[in-house]
């Protein structure tokens, strides 16, 4: 951790404005005269949200850089808020005519009643997850292409069977500011970096793939100092040519040991997504009304954690200005809480805790997750796994879905394994998991020691948003699930 992690919520507030409204001829004297144009009879809520971003993105493939790409954007949102209703506008310019025409359109789109106030600022004291600087400028370009091509050397040297590799590095630079009616005023500068190594590999005419990678909230240099281009090159290959080696998976009523880190993104589609506020406001999740009841196995407790320092998911303040918290959602079983934005716990009658997320300042903010995770247990993995006659050891995941209101999933294991009498023997291929969340998470009968969070690669999608989020667990028995494969019984 870096110095940059003590600036004090003032500077990092000057700074933000520096960037985000000098250009534009404003300041942070001149919002409450911005924001007064999303105000107005019967608006109970407004708040404007500007952002700029540099991203950058190489990726390489064949020996050679196919693309390079450097992208700039920037603007404001304005969202006018009526008892449930929303009305929205966003603007690619920031100046003060463009905050008066958004907080106009937004304003007119919902009902009009009594006036309201706007609340005299106030800056949040929240602490720094990660440093502020830009992670694109720490290495030259000739030292990001070098990074990309150690990755494709290595994993080509590997094993003969390797035929393509595809590298990509990818990172951007984010720096928002909120001014809200209820008094908030916030600014965060969020870096965020991703180094991804994909392979094929052949033999014997099969063909399989294998991928991996990581990143987080630091700098590009920082990547390199940590070697992933070796790391993810070697374990790319390593789970193509285990692959290469699979039979086909059985099918049926199983028990189930999920490996733990990446795994936990089963119990972030299973069961995370059905704890955000808006389903359960609407009653639309399988865990709705359902706060102090019986939901897990006992032993079971998952937290929404945005406070882990330079993880891919943690937020200094969210996209409402609700500083990043650790929440816990289930404890020991028991369904303890949801995750909120600022609209859902108003009418829900609760607080907000930092959840709210947006994928630009184009799009509205909606309870998301940040870095969802269940804790430890006290069984080691090796005990869990001897504990099993006759089951699947899924070690990680590709593609999956879920049904927020009934809970029910489908996902396809990328690795995954045979456990006969106690051991882990033959790969598998075409293995995938269906069940419900909540009862999937009632079959858990044993939990690891071995907590583990992803690498950095999860992304979330909701109603057409993508933001980046963590997801981890420690290894877990599930006694029974249907396994879907094609193995002959």
């Amino acid at each position: 951790m870096t110095d940059t992690l003590q600036t004090a919520p003032a500077d990092r507030l000057q700074q933000a404005a520096s960037i985000l409204l000098t250009p534009g001829g404003l300041d942070l004297d001149t919002l409450d005269q911005g924001l007064g144009h999303a105000m107005g009879p019967g608006i109970d809520f407004a708040d404007l949200f500007f952002q700029r971003t540099w991203r950058e993105l190489w990726s390489l493939e064949d020996g050679e850089v196919r693309d390079a790409g450097y992208y700039i954007d920037g603007g404001v949102g304005v969202r006018s808020q009526s008892g449930d209703q929303s009305g929205f506008a966003y603007s690619n310019q920031i100046t003060a005519e463009a905050l008066a025409e958004t907080g106009r359109i937004a304003r007119g789109i919902v009902r009009s009643g009594e006036r309201q106030r706007i609340v005299p600022a106030h800056a949040h004291d929240h602490a720094l997850r990660y440093g502020q600087a830009d992670p694109l400028a720490s290495l030259s370009a000739e030292e990001k292409v070098a990074m990309l091509k150690r990755a494709d050397q290595i994993a080509r040297a590997a094993d003969p069977a390797i035929t393509q590799v595809s590298v990509s590095l990818a990172g951007t630079h984010d720096v928002v500011m909120v001014r809200a009616s209820d008094g908030t005023l916030a600014a965060d500068i969020r870096p965020l970096v991703r180094f991804n190594v994909s392979v094929i590999a052949v033999r014997s005419g099969r063909r399989e793939r294998g991928s991996a990678g990581g990143g987080g909230r630091f700098s590009m240099r920082e990547l390199r100092d940590r070697n992933v281009a070796e790391e993810y090159a070697r374990e790319a290959v390593r789970q193509a040519l285990v692959n290469l080696e699979a039979v086909e998976a059985p099918a049926g009523q199983l028990p189930v040991v999920l490996g733990n880190g990446w795994p936990g993104v089963l119990l972030h589609e299973a069961v995370g997504h059905g704890l955000e506020g808006d389903f359960n406001r609407r009653g639309s999740s399988a865990f709705a009304g359902r706060l102090g009841e019986q939901v897990a196995a006992s032993g079971v407790t998952v937290v929404d954690d945005a406070t882990l320092d330079e993880r891919r998911g943690s937020l200094s303040i969210d996209d409402e200005g609700t500083p990043g918290a650790c929440t816990p959602l289930i404890e020991d079983g028991r369904l303890t809480g949801y995750m909120q934005d600022k609209l859902n716990a108003r009418l829900m009658g609760m607080q907000p805790t930092g959840n709210a997320r947006r994928e630009s300042y184009a799009h509205m903010p909606m309870p998301r997750m940040t870095n969802t995770y269940m804790l430890p247990g006290e069984h080691s993995p090796e005990e869990i796994i001897a504990s099993v006659e006759r089951g699947l050891y899924a070690v990680s995941f590709g593609g999956g879905q879920v049904d927020i209101t009934s809970g029910r999933f489908v996902f396809s294991a990328s690795e995954a394994y045979l456990i006969e009498n106690g051991r882990i023997t033959a790969p598998v291929r075409g293995a995938t998991l269906i069940g419900n969340g909540p009862e999937a998470m009632s079959q858990v009968s044993m939990i690891g020691n071995n907590l583990a969070l992803d690498t950095g690669i999860g992304v979330c999608g909701k109603e057409g948003q993508a933001v980046p989020v963590g997801v981890g667990q420690p290894t877990l028995r599930l006694d029974e699930i249907t396994v879907g494969g094609t193995a002959e019984q």
